[in-house]
């Protein structure tokens, strides 16, 4: 077992907090440390590099600390609090205290897990008046973005181009296992004609200032309604290209998540909400479009986890599963039986 770094060790312990939580509770992912420190959560970037992100010196984790908590309270303010310094000093780690900084740490309000959406879906407890809720509450939320020359930029047909490409080159060798070849070529020729005889479209997105700064990774576990409040977080802020673009692919992904999980009437009530909220009147011409988009990115992703060498063979089987899973919905898409 490999020993956490001894910062890690410290923030384990409930006295490292001024608010002193009865337990700190431990979550690792592969770019981040998070310890549930009672009503509070302490997010503490790892010092890695992807090639998509690249957290490995103080100063840039200290740059994307300050954009997540920038940019994720654009969708909730009540949960993204500060950024916290963390020095040694005396042998200490202190958290607060910037006088000798070898850290820094994003400070959250605790989120109810029970609330997350997809636990909710889980449970039965979503109706469309919730997911209504939710379209009204992102159209309010994008609708106070603005559309900036740098975000703009994005919505070019050359850019969305060269992405949905890219997408194609990446999973032509999953033909034969999770995609078949038929699959392949009808998503690949519909995504290209649509591209081709919606040039106009795509132009006229950028013109209405529907193209932003927006969330790049709206999916069922990053909103949570809690009572009366609902809060949406976890944006991407380590990579532009993940994040700017049309707000009409942001609001395809959530319905996208919606359909797969077996919920096209949920979906189908968050769309025409925030449809009517926003005034957005092309947004039903690009959303299959964007739909398609998504559910391939998906199920890209969870190809990649069948080269994965660490993966046992269960692992791999369910990715095989639910990779096929997801290239099947973006052929649904395609054929407009969904």
């Amino acid at each position: 077992m490999v020993e956490l770094p001894p910062l890690v060790q410290a923030m384990l312990d409930p006295t490292f907090y001024p608010h002193h939580p009865p337990l700190v509770e431990f979550i690792q992912t592969h770019i981040s440390y998070l310890f549930l420190a009672g009503d509070l959560v302490y997010k503490v970037k790892k010092p890695v590099d992807f090639g998509f992100l690249d957290f490995t010196t103080l100063e840039k984790r200290h740059y994307y600390c300050q954009e997540e908590v920038r940019l994720n309270r654009r969708f909730s303010p009540q949960v993204y609090l500060a950024v916290d310094p963390i020095s040694a000093v005396d042998d200490a780690f202190r958290l607060g205290d910037d006088t000798a900084v070898v850290e820094y740490a994003v400070q959250m309000r605790r989120i109810n897990e029970d609330h997350m959406l997809y636990r909710l879906l889980e449970a039965g407890k979503v109706k469309s008046e919730a997911m209504e809720r939710i379209g009204r509450y992102l159209a309010k939320a994008y609708a106070a973005i603005p559309s900036e020359p740098k975000a703009r930029a994005f919505g070019s047909l050359e850019v969305i181009s060269t992405n949905v490409k890219e997408n194609f080159e990446q999973t032509r060798k999953y033909i034969g296992g999770p995609l078949s070849e038929e699959a392949f070529e009808a998503i690949e020729s519909w995504s290209l004609a649509f591209m081709e005889e919606n040039t106009a479209l795509f132009k006229q997105r950028v013109a209405q200032g529907l193209v932003k700064d927006c969330h790049g990774d709206l999916h069922l576990q990053h909103i949570c309604v809690e009572g009366e409040h609902i809060y949406v977080f976890d944006c991407i802020e380590f990579n532009e290209r993940f994040r700017f673009g049309d707000v009409a692919s942001d609001v395809a992904f959530l319905a996208m998540d919606l359909d797969f999980n077996g919920h096209p009437d949920l979906a189908r009530a968050f769309v025409d909400a925030y449809t009517e909220a926003s005034g957005d009147t092309t947004l039903g011409q690009v959303l299959p479009f964007y739909k398609v988009y998504r559910a391939y990115v998906r199920a890209k992703i969870t190809s990649f986890m069948l080269d994965d060498a660490g993966l046992d063979e269960r692992a791999k089987q369910e990715a095989f599963q639910r990779a096929t899973a997801y290239y099947d919905l973006a052929l649904t898409y395609v054929n407009g039986t969904l």
